[in-house]
């Protein structure tokens, strides 16, 4: 029996104008059939969104680079903002890389492409691997693509002392917000995703992306000064990179997520009970692009990121499903192991407990 749920359809504001139920019961697939209606994006919305993070993202990166002559120290205050702003561009390019964020597929992957220079992530390779991890996300023996590594319970048992702990340092807050962005996005991100089996276009996309870098870079150090070019734009990558990878985490790691294998792993289950609704206050909210909201992203992937607040809006009832605040996402760091008898993410001391 699939899983449901309760959905009140707003009469007073329905999303497409011809509601003509007030409470319907649907699992999720059919939930998935409803939200539809919310794909078609906004030309006008999406320009704005884009001239609202790319303004002061470039006034920021200016304004450290003219701050450097009076005090590098100084300068670096500003880096936390500018590497804000950063995290929303790539979450404008993963609009993109979802074809969602303009009509025109044309236009998504042109902008996508350009942003890919300033995010150091190359948009069409990561865009195919993204799209794995959406078509994957909580199947067992679908891991390793695009995911943070997880293992089960049974799995980390078996393991020798040596990879136990190199897992347990792996999974760690410090390491996953500090030498995490370093790695991925300085490193790892000038390959490949999927290193061994990559095809032309991967390399393709990864090897263009990282000349367009160097292009840019050199071009601007020719006039600015390569050393003032990198002491503004690496600390902005990396607080942008550490922020992507922290709303990456709490999005799925949490206790009560969903990983199955089959045949109980069903896509538009583990798609919108694997992901939270990450409830930040209004300002965060718009800050990260709503992509907090991530139930409904993972169960509809087309819908805009600045239309998934209109859904909330018109379905009061999805808020509480996979709910996490601000303050319990600290909690999840301490989850480590899926625990595949008690159907829930544990943390190291509950796995020793049940040797």
């Amino acid at each position: 029996m699939p899983s449901t749920l309760t959905l009140t359809i707003d009469r007073e504001r329905p999303p497409n104008g011809q509601s003509t139920l007030d409470v319907a019961t649907l699992c999720e697939k059919e939930l998935a059939r409803k939200l539809a209606v919310y794909r078609t994006p906004n030309l006008k919305r999406g320009l704005f969104e884009l001239f609202a993070t790319a303004a002061p993202f470039l006034t920021l990166w200016v304004a450290m680079l003219i701050g450097i002559k009076l005090g590098y120290w100084l300068s670096l205050l500003l880096a936390l903002p500018a590497g804000v702003f950063l995290a929303r561009l790539f979450l404008i390019q993963h609009d993109c890389g979802h074809g969602s964020f303009f009509k025109s597929h044309r236009a998504n992957d042109m902008l996508g492409r350009i942003l890919s220079v300033l995010t150091l992530t190359p948009y069409d390779d990561w865009r195919r691997s993204h799209a794995k991890h959406h078509a994957g996300s909580g199947h067992l023996d679908r891991r390793g693509i695009g995911d943070i590594d997880l293992l089960t319970v049974a799995e980390y048992q078996a393991l020798p002392f040596r990879r136990r702990l190199a897992y347990r340092l792996s999974r760690h807050a410090l390491v996953l917000l500090t030498i995490g962005p370093i790695y991925v996005f300085i490193f790892r991100q000038r390959l490949p995703s999927e290193l061994f089996r990559a095809d032309w276009r991967a390399w393709t996309s990864t090897l263009c992306t990282n000349l367009a870098i160097t292009v840019f870079i050199i071009a601007l150090g020719m006039f600015m000064g390569l050393d003032s070019i990198l002491l503004v734009h690496l600390p902005i990558t990396l607080i942008a990179a550490a922020i992507g990878i922290w709303l990456f985490f709490v999005q799925h790691q949490f206790e009560n997520t969903y990983w199955a294998r089959d045949p109980e792993w069903t896509f538009h289950k583990s798609a919108f009970r694997g992901s939270t609704h990450y409830d930040l206050p209004s300002p965060l909210r718009w800050l990260t692009a709503n992509i907090g909201i991530h139930h409904v992203h993972h169960l509809v992937s087309r819908i805009p990121s600045y239309r998934l607040n209109e859904v909330l809006k018109h379905h009061p009832e999805l808020r509480d499903i996979g709910r996490l605040t601000l303050t319990q996402s600290f909690k999840c760091f301490r989850l480590a192991l899926w625990d595949e008898q008690r159907q829930r993410l544990v943390g190291f001391r509950d796995a020793h407990a049940l040797t």
